[in-house]
């Protein structure tokens, strides 16, 4: 498809350092880049006239090899780009460390049944007329050090708007997911800068407002550690001064380049991910006005094939008017049941493929897969193991799924203890760690276990999104009451909570809530009461799948940030 049929209109441009849209095409970590996949999908379902920017990640993340100790190994992990994207003759300049890099482009084009289409334009610098150097500098996602990430930052950004001036985009706003993508503002108030004839200070030559009313910033962490930072004297030697230094500490602060608060200071409208992320994120940063707009996930991406044609049966059009959720009520226990056994023997079938672990298709599952770092806690379930022995033994069964970034040496040592735990209860409890975690093993999970088991540290989870996937699959959540959960959460209803809505966790607690409740409430419920079971199963349908979606939230973006 040429570009020419998407420049036509003014759209809306989403950058994202991380974009997931199938598991074949390794640009994506986790919840990050698969939200703004879900996003880009759900705007093409609803024809809303948008366009990605990325980065092409050739070496992808990374492909996680675990040995029999849990250790974690990490492997480039290259995938074929011509078998999905489409070359585009274009390439754009940008100076960085004072020589001329060029990148250059491909397309995607994400086609809706509805007939939408939004394209996804992948930034490459992978090209003859760089240096092996350059080359490089789109190859992996989060690697390197502080200068490789700025580098990158500044192609993403910079060099973003550049090329989406070279295709002929007129943009009516440039929407930044995380900070990433920040160094587009500068870029930006380059463009619009006033004739110095026009104005009476160096200050007015550069149109804050303008930029301003141009930029919306969605912030996804209260992790500190997920706001990157970077030295002046850095940024000065790589990127030299794209505005007067006075300025850009003006907006990115003092001490060291913040790409949050340069997105912030340039941006009319900034949001939290959560009710909650809203409240936490305007005590991280005083002063800003930040509103919430709670994630959601993409239905059609996260329903599994069972539960599509039973939706299908039942709730003709669900695909694209997800509200219709709502009425899940009206299909018939034993259907629910029968959608949810097959979405079950799929996922046991495939775990005991891969690691012999002999699952039964009958014993309650726990979910458990995310990135590995010690704030989310994979390990809480783990806080006692003789007593989670005690509960689960030939009743439940377990499976771990996740990476841990290469220098996160906390979540590899976790790694390590849930295999070590795993080794010592093995003859009394099974528990998997699945290798490689990705979109396809994620689909597999969030619909084929009976609960999806979350609980980092509070108030560390901005929203998370495989609970929401979950819910589209009739599976419960058992959280902490953190991000989305606490707008998801009706106890016994559609869910358990672990712990209670204090700000902060306590460790001890939460681990005595868990055990507490599995062992007397929702175990029994399982086993002893199976048709109750089956209506909370029906209630997370209607109550968490109907709203907590991409098609729900890119409208509230659409209202709320969009036409402002």
């Amino acid at each position: 498809m040429e570009l020419e049929f998407f420049t036509k209109n003014t759209s809306i441009a989403y950058f994202s350092m991380e974009i997931g849209i199938r598991p074949e095409m390794h640009t994506y970590s986790g919840g990050l880049g698969i939200l703004a996949g879900d996003t880009l999908k759900s705007a093409a379902d609803l024809r809303i006239p948008m366009i990605g920017i990325t980065l092409i990640h050739r070496m992808g993340y990374f492909k996680q090899e675990l040995d029999p100790f849990g250790r974690q190994i990490e492997h480039p992990d290259p995938w074929d780009i011509g078998e999905f994207l489409k070359k585009i003759d274009k390439k754009i300049p940008i100076t960085l460390e004072g020589k001329t890099v060029y990148v250059t482009a491909w397309l995607y084009v994400i086609e809706s049944t509805t007939g939408g289409k939004i394209p996804i334009i992948f930034l490459d610098t992978d090209i003859p007329e760089n240096d092996p150097e350059s080359r490089t500098l789109t190859h992996f996602l989060y690697g390197g050090d502080l200068t490789y990430r700025l580098k990158q930052e500044a192609i993403l950004g910079i060099g973003g708007v550049r090329m989406l001036e070279e295709l002929g985009f007129e943009i009516r706003k440039y929407h930044m997911n995380e900070g990433h993508s920040s160094l587009l503002t500068l870029e930006l108030l380059n463009k619009f800068k006033k004739p110095i004839e026009e104005v009476w200070s160096d200050e007015l030559v550069w149109d804050v407002e303008k930029v301003k009313n141009l930029c919306v910033f969605t912030t996804h962490t209260p992790v500190e550690a997920g706001h990157d930072r970077f030295p002046y004297d850095l940024v000065q030697k790589i990127l030299g001064e794209p505005v007067p230094m006075w300025l850009l500490k003006k907006l990115a602060g003092d001490g060291m380049l913040n790409m949050t608060l340069l997105g912030f200071n340039l941006s009319e409208y900034i949001n939290g991910v959560s009710k909650k992320h809203e409240e936490v994120s305007e005590r991280m940063f005083p002063g800003y006005e930040i509103h919430a707009i709670t994630n959601g996930v993409h239905p059609y991406t996260w329903v599994s094939e069972p539960f599509k044609n039973l939706y299908n049966k039942y709730l003709p059009g669900w695909a694209n008017e997800p509200e219709i959720f709502v009425r899940a009520w009206r299909i018939p226990s034993e259907e629910i049941w029968d959608a949810h056994m097959q979405a079950k023997r799929s996922l046991i079938d495939y775990v005991n493929r891969i690691t012999g672990a002999n699952f039964n298709y009958d014993t309650f599952t726990i979910g458990f897969a995310r990135r590995a770092t010690p704030y989310k806690r994979a390990d809480l379930l783990m806080s006692d193991p003789e007593r989670l022995a005690i509960i689960g033994e030939g009743r439940v069964q377990i499976i771990y799924a996740g990476k841990s970034h290469p220098k996160d040496e906390g979540g590899k040592k976790l790694i390590q203890r849930i295999f070590e735990i795993k080794e010592r209860l093995k003859d009394r409890l099974k528990i998997v760690y699945l290798p490689n975690y990705d979109m396809a093993m994620a689909m597999k999970l969030v619909s084929g276990v009976d609960i999806w088991l979350n609980n980092p540290l509070k108030p560390y989870e901005a929203s998370g999104t495989s609970g929401m996937k979950a819910t589209h699959n009739g599976v419960p959540n058992f959280s902490v009451l953190d991000g989305w959960w606490i707008e998801g959460w009706i106890e016994g209803y559609t869910g358990w909570a672990i712990g209670t809505m204090e700000e902060t966790s306590d460790p001890k607690r939460d681990a005595e809530d868990l055990y507490f409740k599995l062992a007397n409430e929702i175990l029994p419920l399982f086993y002893e009461k199976r048709e109750i079971w089956i209506k909370i199963m029906k209630n997370a349908i209607t109550m968490n799948a109907y709203y907590f979606n991409t098609h729900r939230m890119v409208r509230f973006y659409v209202t709320e940030a969009y036409i402002r």
